[in-house]
């Protein structure tokens, strides 16, 4: 081979090396990240979904790329944000805590699949035809929060016997949610208030009718939006010492007084492996959508004491875990 020659090959050779590895890197499979609060609160939630999509065989950066995609708690914009992730030909969408954006995401794809998380009933919310036979592209994990609601009224009032006027803070009225609260408060032979909030504003705002209203105990339902602002909501129920029981955990590491639901973190890990079990081949369809079987009840014994709040050796007893 002459010079000129063998020059020319080796310049091919070297212009070509960087496009081969930019289609390998192109060829990895790409997770739509899709979440309808903010980034930095929802940390827990990713950590948990990196573990589960580990433990599935895939790493973020090494065989596997994320698309993030946020909402900041305005609902209005998550059909814009599903679409994009669409018109991008993602491999999979997770939405691994938000109702809503799985709601964005099924209305924006029939063919993409969808790993959820969601506190409400899947097939009433119309994201599954049934939880053992998902159908369609659709599939995840459910906690179906609206039954927890009963229980947490009945731990609200073992620890506040006293209490007369019970009311719950949702983000929206869902019906099921509501009935499940209504009849629970009836059967204890109460009656419970329902408020709502769609943002910051109208969570200050819903705190300030409940004192008002001179409520004796709270209890605040799941949602997004919630979690994202546990810290303002915690701070509000102290300021206008309202003894509170909230869905999950987190909300008694920064402050809450008592909590009880499904782990969030093990609910996202699940939606996590799911995705990573889609990534190698398998369909939504053919999964069912898990339910939650381990529920945690928490209670924050410092708070409880800030309240004036004597915690029985019974319901200490019931307690999967006690913050000191």
């Amino acid at each position: 081979m002459r010079r000129r020659e063998f020059l020319g090959v080796l310049v091919g050779a070297t212009a070509a090396w960087p496009l081969g590895a930019r289609a390998q890197q192109q060829a990895m499979p790409v997770i739509g990240y899709f979440y309808s609060g903010e980034p930095e609160p929802s940390a827990i939630f990713l950590a948990a979904f990196r573990k589960g999509l580990s433990e599935a065989g895939y790493d973020e950066g090494r065989n596997v790329t994320i698309e993030y995609r946020f909402g900041h708690n305005d609902n209005a914009r998550l059909p814009e944000l599903a679409a994009d992730l669409v018109s991008r030909q993602v491999a999979v969408i997770a939405t691994p805590a938000s109702s809503l954006a799985a709601l964005a995401a099924k209305a924006a794809t029939t063919t993409i699949p969808i790993v959820f998380a969601t506190a409400g009933d899947p097939v009433q919310m119309g994201l599954v035809a049934s939880l053992n036979r998902p159908g369609g592209n659709v599939t995840g994990v459910a906690t179906m929060g609206a039954e927890l609601g009963a229980k947490r009224l009945g731990l609200l009032r073992e620890l506040v016997p006293g209490a007369k006027r019970f009311a719950a803070l949702l983000n929206g009225k869902n019906p099921s949610t509501v009935t499940s609260l209504q009849s629970a408060a009836s059967a204890i032979g109460q009656q419970i208030r329902i408020f709502t909030a769609g943002s910051n504003l109208e969570i200050d705002a819903a705190f300030a009718e409940l004192a008002q209203n001179q409520t004796d105990a709270l209890l605040v339902g799941p949602s997004p939006l919630f979690s994202n602002r546990r810290v303002q909501i915690v701070t509000l129920a102290a300021r206008h010492g309202l003894p509170t029981i909230y869905t999950d955990r987190p909300y008694c590491e920064v402050g809450g007084l008592m909590s009880y639901g499904s782990s969030v973190t093990y609910q996202a890990r699940q939606v996590g492996f799911y995705t990573g079990r889609i990534l190698k081949g398998e369909k939504p369809a053919d999964l069912p959508v898990q339910q939650a079987t381990k529920f945690e009840f928490v209670i924050n014994l410092q708070t409880a004491r800030t309240f004036g709040l004597t915690v029985s050796p019974t319901l200490l007893s019931q307690a999967d875990e006690v913050i000191e």
